[in-house]
């Protein structure tokens, strides 16, 4: 008896630790796949574990200065310099590699925001927890980005260009508060899938308004017909892996966000009047041999989207209602510089057409990678055309010069 109790004790702290080193292993190899962590670059950041393993702490930053030369329509042209963004990072395990936690810290004003008496400071941008019992499930608690849309799921510093498209700074859900589930089931060479979903609060990240009892509820799929892309190039843009064999990813998502309080549910102004919305998202990736194709798809439906000020009927706050694509076109030449074109084309829907312009956007970048997205000089022109409801139309424009770098 005595000796088949300590067979078994043997056995399970041999299996125990060979699961351990395991989830140790995946956990430095970063294949997490969670829009909090980096996945363009070859380094991790300043990282220290523990003699005893019982803790591990990385730290990262990014930094993005850019200066902008813009003529809008009837105005002077002007010049804006500044740092776009500027984030220090924190991820790690405490206790056991299968509770991580990740940390983003944001410090420039354009991601800050504007200071308003009464509102937080907005420096965070994630705090979440998550539990990796296996390499097929994370299970997260707290605030980070939810399973949206591609390019918004990517990093800012993982973009071909200097900036997200105008249907993204409409329709995208961004970060928010609440549980997230994912499963994740990809193989490099042969068909892969993954699901992840969300219940969240719906607010946005960093609200403190008075608590209600309306959520949001994300649903996504990834499907990866030929396998998943190298070094999980489906969180950067551009073909910097050079893919060797046709690489696609084709995805879609969902989200209901019930009671919502801000004109683009998780993001904007607070509307007079809580409205319900949804939001749906179809994304396309190819990657092959240097050459990078995406395009994508969104919209945004709400019934009733204009709410009004009950104190002065001409202040009124409404929902951007509308759809748009966006196509995307690159080639990374040998030499580390990359041509970059985009189109974009929005429409708006009826009930706020006397409200908001639809437009079209069309980019063309250059872009000179020193150490992939994690050192890299980019160059972009920008037009935007705007048709409003009365047939006028006006034009904007301008060029930018970014350098991003970090670890």
């Amino acid at each position: 008896m005595k000796k088949n109790v300590l067979l078994f004790i043997v056995s399970f702290c041999i299996t125990n630790a060979f699961a351990q080193i395991d989830i140790k292993r995946t956990t430095k190899d970063n294949d997490l796949k969670l829009s909090v962590l980096p996945y363009y670059n070859y380094g991790k950041g300043l990282g220290i574990t523990s003699p005893d393993s019982l803790f591990q702490f990385n730290i990262r930053f990014r930094i993005q200065n850019r200066a902008t030369y813009l003529q809008e329509e009837g105005e002077e042209a002007a010049i804006d310099g500044q740092v776009r963004r500027l984030r220090l990072r924190f991820d790690g395990y405490v206790g056991d590699p299968r509770f991580i936690y990740a940390i983003q810290l944001s410090f420039a004003p354009g991601d800050v925001g504007e200071i308003k008496d009464g509102e937080n400071l907005n420096v965070i941008r994630d705090a979440v927890v998550f539990y990796r019992p296996d390499r097929n499930w994370n299970i997260g608690f707290g605030q980070t980005k939810l399973p949206g849309n591609r390019q918004r799921v990517n990093s800012s510093g993982a973009l071909q260009l200097t900036d997200r498209t105008i249907n993204n700074a409409k329709f995208n859900i961004d970060r928010d508060f609440g549980f997230q589930v994912h499963n994740q089931n990809e193989h490099l060479n042969r068909f892969s899938y993954n699901f992840r979903s969300a219940i969240t609060t719906g607010e946005g990240r960093n609200s403190t308004d008075k608590p209600d009892n309306g959520l949001a509820y994300t649903g996504k799929v990834e499907l990866y017909p030929f396998g998943s892309f190298t070094k999980d190039g489906a969180f950067f843009e551009g073909d910097l892996k050079r893919e060797t064999t046709p690489k696609v990813m084709i995805s879609g998502a969902y989200q209901y966000n019930n009671k919502a309080r801000r004109t683009g549910g998780q993001l904007g102004d607070d509307l007079f009047e809580k409205r319900d919305m949804k939001t749906a998202f179809l994304d396309a990736m190819l990657k092959y041999n240097g050459w990078a194709a995406m395009a994508a798809y969104m919209q945004r439906t709400a019934r009733d989207p204009i709410t009004v000020n009950p104190n002065d009927a001409t202040d009124i706050k409404y929902i951007f209602t509308g759809s748009g694509f966006d196509y995307q076109l690159s080639y990374l030449f040998p030499s580390n510089y990359e041509i970059i074109g985009r189109f974009s084309t929005q429409n708006v829907n009826r009930d706020i057409a006397a409200l908001a312009p639809d437009t079209n956007e069309y980019s063309i970048g250059i872009t000179k990678y020193v150490w992939e997205h994690a050192f890299k000089a980019q160059m972009e022109f920008t037009l935007d055309d705007m048709k409003y409801f009365d047939n006028t139309s006006k034009q904007n424009w301008y060029i930018r010069f970014q350098v991003e770098i970090g670890i």
